[in-house]
């Protein structure tokens, strides 16, 4: 059974910053796509930042400018640093890992981060 494993996350000051990563337990051939989303209390799980194998990379708009996603796709491994942060970016940060944009995929357990004002 894969897992996929997250860290970085924590309480910090608005205005702070913080780098999430998401590393699988075992290697997972074919994957095209490793992504960022957010859980807020009462709220769906959004996008937040999604890479593509081919270097493409798409953000949630709230993030543009502030959050920058990198991957290394060979090793499995996806990076979310976030720079500048609101109290709206608090919420549950899942990675997920997928073979195409539609795939189900696989989901990490989620990491908490929380931002003061």
């Amino acid at each position: 059974q894969v897992e996929l494993v997250e860290s970085g996350g924590g309480l910090v000051q608005a205005g702070g910053s913080l780098r999430l990563s998401c590393a699988a337990s075992r290697k997972i051939w074919g994957i095209t796509y490793m992504g960022w989303y957010r859980q807020g209390r009462g709220q769906e799980r959004d996008l937040v930042a999604r890479i593509h194998s081919g270097g493409g990379t798409t953000y949630a708009d709230s993030v543009k400018g502030r959050f920058t996603i990198s991957g290394d796709f060979p090793g499995n491994t996806v990076y979310l640093q976030m720079n500048s942060l609101k109290p709206e970016d608090a919420g549950v940060y899942y990675c997920k890992f997928g073979r195409s944009m539609r795939d189900v995929g696989y989901w990490g357990q989620g990491t908490q981060v929380t931002v003061s004002s």
